[in-house]
């Protein structure tokens, strides 16, 4: 299946919204010349996958692939920005657990 890739984190964590709203939120390490840097998807429409990765589908029609063996936070500036969304999201945003199988929780 062909898909159009807009971004491949080196980690990800899922984060659940009010009324069962589901975003990936990426992180990468910039190495010696770049910056860390973070993203938040627009929304989860949609979930794919193969052996290797997961294909998170947003609601803009990005697609975000996520190694499976990638999930948690890269840096200590992805943690912190993590951490920055968890608390202005007033107990409102949640991080969720890894799972085996996340198309499972995005249908609910």
């Amino acid at each position: 299946m062909e898909r159009n890739i807009s971004e491949t984190p080196e980690r990800w964590v899922i984060l659940k919204l009010p009324d069962n709203n589901y975003k990936v939120f990426g992180t990468w390490a910039g190495g010696y010349l770049g910056s860390d840097r973070w993203k938040l998807n627009s929304g989860i429409e949609k979930v794919e996958q193969d052996d290797d990765f997961y294909y998170f589908i947003g609601v803009s029609g990005s697609c975000y692939k996520c190694h499976k063996k990638g999930y948690g936070t890269i840096t200590s500036y992805g943690a912190g920005m993590l951490e920055h969304f968890l608390k202005i999201g007033e107990g409102k945003v949640d991080l969720m657990e890894d799972m085996d199988d996340w198309s499972e929780i995005i249908e609910e």
